[in-house]
């Protein structure tokens, strides 16, 4: 997954995608953004710092944003596309079922007066019924309401492919209920940690005080909570840990299942979710569930009444009144991210109805922001790098013939979906009213959990997007092998109808790229051509692929985001390896291009094609991150700050030094260069 885009062609090979809305990255002839790069800078010596360096200067992160980037700015612009539909549709309810349910949600969450006056009172019924809890089965039943409205309490239950059989979906139980954002947060021992810790507990405290506890009667129920939930993260895996897919791969008997847990009814829980009849599940981590059981059985009753009241509160805390949203925010974005202020009501009330009523938005948007362009046509630019794909594939001279052949079958069998889904979600069930904010949120939870319960027993549906289609962002699935680019991301400044082509190779031709090696990173190599977790690898072959995804994890590991921190090379190896083998998949792309003449490879505003090409990559990762933003992400996050994306790329490609003349010895141009694909 990247936060990432697409690649344009021109004539016979290359389309010319058109987007209502778009504006060109800058006014320069080839379509690099000429006032972002700072000419006092060596581009051998820090690239990013050459192409985003007066960016960095002239954009400082808003007061809103713990980070503010290329992303941040086109997902602005499809926020104020997506107000204006809803503005519409607010005024327009009866025109339309679609028209009544995105415009009576968006109206009662901006009826922000409505909001004040009911306080906390939209969460009574739930939080009388949590009190009342006084049995096993009691437990087990309101544990199964919470999951209903998608609040992980304890753990986690829905479906997924079967990674034995991937066209199939199975019921799947996981680790979760974890308040803090990773296992690691509870056991760190360093002071910001601590820090850490002791704040989330007296963030804790204010939700109950909020519910109209005493500090003393708040603090002692955060405690609990803390505790209860340390203990629970003892089990658990970490990020690190959970790449490896074997470590998440236990299927069992629905009667195995329950035998690791007698502390739950698990045959009333699925009654209560609605589950349909299974008799085989995939658990992920037995021995979470193992510890879960005896933690229920000598945690009092209390104390589970507390962890579930917290939960509860705090995951509709955003739509409540201005106490818990202020509180929510004071923690989870303030504190953890240095976010400074509370974004303005309109966008939180378009970020809320895009997530919760996606696909009933999306046409919409797609109309509005996506008109005039071919999702066939598209497909020509992803042909385009699964063309060069095969033939590094082949190519290589570290694999056999053996793995090569299963590899290219692999690549062979990756489908695509492109801008939005072929058929939209039927939301004729969902009920919204324009008076009950809190009601509609919930409303929607249920419905997506119902929906995806539903799934479990069915075949895989391989159509259906796992993004919104205003998302600015794409992915990959391993479980699929399917590529995925939204309509939010297929704009500038990741595709460009009004830039060079060499600027669209370097952005979105490097996302296409980047996407498709996910399907052989450390990850997704370990799923066959259907999704199916098998190992296709010879031995000798895997060891070789480890050597150098070796390279790639300790080169990233010595890169620092923030002092004190390095990043996690081990958990951004994927996202790492994906930057680097889609840049060289788009560049080889371009000199294909170049050479059958489909693209110019004169001068343009002083760039030659290939620079161009670098600097349409780097451009798209310019970015400012605050200080606690970073630490959080080298905590949490995948993915490589853009600074590291755009150097620890270049200084592994010998075509960055070629086109911009660097020599060994200077920083962009790595004397141990690691390379996989």
């Amino acid at each position: 997954m990247l936060r990432r885009a697409l690649v344009p062609l021109a004539g016979a090979l290359f389309v010319t995608l058109t987007c209502q809305g778009q504006t060109p990255a800058s006014s320069s002839s080839s379509g690099v953004d000429l006032s972002a790069i700072d000419k006092s800078v060596n581009p051998c010596q820090d690239f990013y710092a050459y192409a985003c360096g007066n960016w960095v200067k002239n954009n400082p992160v808003p007061p809103q944003y713990s980070v503010w980037g290329r992303f941040n700015q086109l997902a602005d612009h499809n926020e104020e596309v997506l107000r204006g539909i809803l503005e519409d549709s607010e005024k327009n309810q009866k025109r339309s079922p679609t028209d009544q349910k995105v415009g009576a949600f968006y109206e009662a969450c901006m009826n922000e007066s409505a909001v004040e006056k009911a306080g906390d009172k939209p969460l009574k019924p739930e939080l009388e019924r949590i009190l009342a809890i006084d049995s096993k089965d009691a437990l087990t039943k309101e544990i199964a309401s919470l999951h209903n409205q998608n609040i992980n309490v304890f753990f986690s239950f829905g479906s997924s492919p079967d990674a034995d059989n991937a066209r199939m979906t199975i019921a799947s139980a996981d680790q979760g209920g974890l308040g803090l954002p990773d296992k690691e947060y509870y056991f760190r021992k360093d002071p910001k940690s601590e820090e850490t810790r002791q704040k989330y507990v007296e963030h804790i405290a204010r939700m109950f005080t909020l519910l109209g506890d005493s500090a003393s009667e708040a603090g002692v129920k955060a405690r609990a909570v803390m505790a209860l939930e340390s203990s629970l993260a003892t089990a658990a895996l970490n990020r690190v840990e959970r790449r490896n897919p074997h470590l998440t791969h236990h299927k069992m008997s629905v009667t195995d299942f329950e035998a690791l847990t007698p502390a739950l009814d698990f045959n009333l829980y699925f009654v209560d979710t609605n589950s349909p009849s299974f008799t085989q599940m995939n658990v992920g981590v037995p021995d979470f569930y193992k510890n879960l059981s005896r933690l229920l059985e000598t945690t009092g009753m209390n104390d589970i009444k507390s962890y579930l009241t917290f939960h509860y509160v705090s995951s509709y805390a955003p739509s409540l009144s201005k106490e818990f949203v202020d509180a929510n925010f004071d923690f989870y974005s303030r504190y953890l991210t240095g976010a400074r202020e509370l974004q303005p009501r309109w966008k939180r009330c378009v970020q809320a109805t895009d997530r919760n009523l996606g696909e009933a938005l999306g046409p919409k948007y797609v109309e509005k922001a996506f008109a005039g362009q071919s999702k066939e046509r598209t497909q020509e630019l992803v042909n385009l790098i699964e063309q060069e794909m095969e033939a590094d594939i082949k190519s290589l001279t570290w694999m056999s013939d053996t793995t090569k052949q299963q590899a290219l079958a692999k690549l062979h069998g990756v489908t695509n979906k492109i801008g939005y889904p072929e058929k939209w979600k039927d939301y004729s069930s969902v009920e919204i009213s324009k008076k009950d904010f809190v009601g509609d949120v919930r409303e929607a939870r249920e419905y997506e959990q119902h929906r995806d319960l539903s799934k479990i027993g069915k075949p895989v549906d391989r159509k259906e997007f796992g993004m919104t289609p205003p998302t600015v962002n794409a992915y990959y699935s391993p479980l699929q092998n399917n590529i995925n680019f939204p309509a939010g991301i297929l704009q500038p400044p990741f595709y460009n109808n009004s830039a060079d082509m060499a600027i669209n190779f370097g952005a979105i031709g490097a996302v296409i790229g980047h996407e498709l090696t996910h399907g052989f990173d450390d990850q997704g190599r370990q799923f066959d051509a259907d999704g199916n977790l098998r190992d296709w690898w010879t031995a000798q072959d895997a060891d070789e692929f480890k050597k150098r995804a070796d390279c790639i994890s300790n080169e990233y590991s010595g890169f620092s985001p923030v002092q004190g921190v390095n990043l996690n090379g081990k958990l951004t190896l994927g996202e790492n390896g994906a930057d680097n083998a889609g840049v060289r998949l788009a560049f080889m792309a371009l000199t294909s291009a170049l050479q059958k003449g489909l693209v110019s490879n004169t001068s343009l505003d002083g760039y030659t094609a290939q620079q161009r090409f670098f600097l349409g990559y780097a451009q798209v990762w310019c970015q400012n991150v605050r200080p606690e933003e970073s630490r959080h992400r080298a905590l949490t996050d995948p993915h490589s700050p853009g600074q590291f994306r755009v150097d620890g790329v270049v200084q592994n490609t010998p075509d960055f030094a070629s086109a911009f003349g660097c020599s060994a010895g200077q920083p962009m141009v790595s004397a141990n260069a690691c390379r996989v694909w």
